[in-house]
């Protein structure tokens, strides 16, 4: 009987230890996809109202990938534009350590990343501008 109740505590214990593991992923991919997010109206046109059409895993280890549509803004845009679909990988590094985004242009350079990491992404502007949070 003992063993028997051994056992069932250390079978708890190991699922109560998965579930909190699970939840930290859960936690930092909710980070990630924020940061990955909050990217996009810093690297849009100026002044573009963004649409997001799906948010979610990238293709490698690690990524996000926001697919979203310059829906308008300030300026006048021609109407192939309004329609092309957009798109932002973010690649991460331990934890939610931004270490490279692609956009559908190509990469985005070392200084301009580092810009957005630095002086944008954590600023109460990047959370206003947040196209998820509306």
């Amino acid at each position: 009987m003992l063993r028997g109740r051994r056992g069932a505590a250390l079978a708890g214990a190991l699922l109560l230890w998965l579930a909190a593991g699970s939840g930290c992923d859960t936690a930092l991919d909710a980070r990630r996809i924020t940061l990955c997010r909050r990217a996009v109206p810093a690297l849009a046109p100026p002044g573009a109202e963004i649409g997001l059409l799906r948010v979610g895993a990238g293709a490698s280890r690690g990524s996000v990938r926001v697919d979203y549509r310059v829906l308008g803004g300030t300026g006048p845009q021609p109407k192939a534009e309004a329609t092309r679909t957009r798109f932002l990988v973010c690649h991460f590094g331990a934890g939610d350590d931004l270490t490279a985004v692609t956009t559908e242009q190509g990469p985005v350079n070392g200084a301009s990343l580092y810009l957005l990491k630095r002086y944008y992404l954590t600023t109460p502007e990047a959370e206003a501008a947040d196209p998820g949070a509306r």
